[in-house]
């Protein structure tokens, strides 16, 4: 895929497809390189990962490694430019750190959750984000764990639900406010349209919402800036961005929130050389390109005096239908800008 980002209207181009023999959960472009990975689960129950290479307009596929568990979600966040080292959450509840060019044995293995990671994020790593390299899952069984892997086998801290209250699927993480050593935030996004974000400074919760629907995906328009946008997709077709620079006391985050389709809206991904352009992808096999617009004033008080964030305002660039299936996952190239890869569901 590509969207030539600098036009008024670009255009969405699908440049290489590519059929898959086994269920895709995850892509995944490998920094610095035209090389991406495809991760998910074969019809035996198997874990899947293949690495690909980019080569014009076909892809060439240079490994493929099963594992015993069908691999959900990976990420390259929290792993230096030069190891390049791939972390990964699995249907066991299993975090495991590849180096891909040695991928018999994990370099890094905990039994993180007792159910299903369904999502993953890094930080730290890759030159990106001040502060220790760290890692985020959120899970089937209610809990956000966050790890170091220079540490073994603890998290370096827990979200669960307090006693009483009834755990929820945790369906989505993501880091941001990493901008210094001290400061980073973990937001996560439930089944039941909870959002929670959680300051790991403080190590409590910092402000929480509900958007109604099944969270699907969330994600900071930036991981290594003070706060400044995150946007969240749900169940039914909803997208809502928030406005992280001001937070009132009582109201919480400004917020403007888009009917993009009817159907789940999978994911969101901000484009990492512009972040007031994002993508996000649909269960109707579409993409939608879309822009951020500040609004003249980011803030203003209330009648008590308290300040008081100010959304702005989203308008659609650029959509695509590319499938007949759910589009489930979605990566910009770090390095090419306005390059990306999906997967669908119906195996591509």
């Amino acid at each position: 895929m590509s969207a030539a980002v600098g036009a008024e209207r670009p255009q969405v181009v699908s440049h290489v497809q590519q059929a898959l023999s086994y269920t895709v959960f995850d892509c995944k472009w490998v920094p610095r390189s035209a090389r991406l990975l495809c991760l998910g689960s074969a019809a035996r129950g198997t874990g899947i990962v293949q690495l690909y290479e980019l080569h014009g307009a076909r892809l060439e596929l240079l490994r493929e490694i099963e594992k015993p568990k069908p691999i959900k979600c990976g990420t390259f966040g929290a792993t230096s430019l030069q190891q390049r080292y791939l972390a990964t959450g699995d249907f066991d509840g299993n975090l495991n750190i590849w180096n891909l060019e040695a991928p018999e044995i994990p370099v890094y293995s905990v039994k993180g959750h007792k159910e299903i990671i369904n999502s993953i994020d890094g930080v730290g790593g890759l030159g990106i984000g001040e502060g220790a390299p760290e890692i985020v899952t959120g899970s089937r069984d209610g809990t956000v764990k966050v790890w170091d892997p220079r540490q073994n086998d603890t998290p370096v801290a827990n979200m669960e639900p307090v006693q009483g209250e009834s755990k929820r699927d945790c369906w989505t993480v993501a880091f941001g406010n990493a901008y210094n050593q001290e400061e980073r935030v973990v937001c996560a996004g439930y089944d039941n349209g909870d959002i929670k974000l959680f300051d790991l400074k403080t190590m409590s919760l910092r402000w929480e919402t509900n958007i109604k629907n099944g969270v699907c995906s969330v994600e900071f328009d930036r991981k290594d800036i003070n706060m400044n946008k995150l946007v969240a997709t749900s169940l039914e077709g909803k997208f809502h961005v928030f406005d992280m620079r001001t937070q009132h006391p009582t109201k919480g985050f400004a917020s403007v929130s888009e009917k993009a389709q009817k159907s789940t809206i999978w994911q969101v991904r901000h484009l990492p050389q512009n972040r007031d352009i994002f993508m996000t992808s649909g269960g109707s096999g579409s993409l939608h390109l879309w822009k951020y617009e500040y609004p003249a004033q980011r803030s203003k008080k209330d009648s008590e005096g308290s300040e008081m964030g100010v959304a702005g305002s989203v308008s659609l660039l650029q959509n695509v239908t590319l499938s007949t299936q759910p589009i489930s996952s979605l990566d910009w190239s770090p390095d090419k800008k306005g390059l990306c890869v999906c997967g669908a569901f119906d195996q591509t």
